[in-house]
């Protein structure tokens, strides 16, 4: 059972596709076809149905799976543990970040770290937090700087950076922009545009509306804040943003004694080594946890 083959069975079993599978690995799909044919008699089992263009896991395939990404795992945390041993930051660091982070929290972070270890290089991902997460999960990041989960289970570990004040928000023409003090009731009864529901985002503001017996009037829904703005500066609904956001085309609610909020910052895998380039980009996060926003 060689690496090359268990790479390329995870890579189906992720996209679902040979064909994908061949163009992530950077491989022709014959290559792909040719190494899953010899896991599979190595085997003795059939580890993919192929019916037509579908393709899925056997029951063997299932149960390898697990197992394939359990192997691949401690063959990168032996890698990278004797690696560590030189003490130097070097080497590939793997990390997944949110688009709304990478744009508005990351850059200056970045500059100092590769001006501190230009011997690093950096494989930054831009994913939705939740997508980031998993990718911790199955070890295919060292490090994921996101929106953090209002929970967070073993083996992965949470650790704040950032409070991220939230506001709700409108175009300045928009009427609940108009009033005075205005209720989570008023708020209620306009369209709204919303973060996905598979975010972090969207639970922490659903739960807000649940806990005063309402429900928002979402019409739209997209999980890229910048979309989202753009949408309510021209007054197509109302919104929750960051303030950080926040600008002339776009203004807050008048909701006397509402604060909201969601945390910002890393995750890791607590069961897996971590490179000296991961340890050193966590300092650096570290050092952000009394800055203010």
């Amino acid at each position: 059972m060689d690496l090359a083959s268990l790479n390329a069975f995870i890579a189906i079993a992720e996209t679902g596709s040979f064909s994908e599978a061949a163009e992530r690995l950077h491989l022709t799909q014959p290559a792909v076809s040719k190494r899953i044919a010899g896991l599979e008699q190595q085997l003795k089992v059939r580890l993919f149905d192929r019916l037509g263009r579908e393709v899925s896991l056997t029951e063997a395939g299932r149960a390898l799976l697990p197992r394939a990404y359990q192997i691949l795992n401690v063959l990168d945390d032996t890698r990278r543990a004797l690696t560590n041993l030189s003490g130097e930051v070097s080497g590939r660091l793997t990390l997944a970040t949110s688009h709304h982070i990478g744009l508005h929290r990351l850059p200056p972070l970045l500059r100092a770290f590769t001006r501190a270890h230009p011997q690093v290089a950096l494989d930054i991902q831009f994913l939705d937090s939740e997508v980031a997460y998993e990718e911790i999960l199955h070890g295919r990041a060292e490090l994921a700087v996101i929106t953090l989960a209002p929970e967070t289970h073993p083996p992965v570990q949470a650790v704040p950076v950032w409070d991220d004040p939230l506001d709700f928000v409108a175009a300045p023409e928009h009427p609940l922009a108009r009033g005075n003090a205005i209720s989570l009731a008023d708020v209620a009864r306009h369209p709204a545009v919303f973060p996905g529901d598979n975010t972090f985002t969207h639970h922490i503001v659903r739960r807000l509306f649940e806990a005063e017996g309402l429900t928002p009037n979402i019409a739209m829904s997209t999980n890229y804040l910048e979309t989202i703005k753009m949408m309510v500066s021209i007054g197509l609904a109302w919104s929750v943003l960051p303030r950080t956001m926040l600008d002339d085309q776009v203004v807050r609610l008048p909701l006397p004694g509402l604060q909201l909020s969601r945390q910002l910052g890393y995750i890791l895998h607590t069961e897996r080594t971590l490179s000296n380039a991961a340890r050193a980009f966590m300092s650096h996060l570290d050092g952000q946890r009394h800055v203010p926003a």
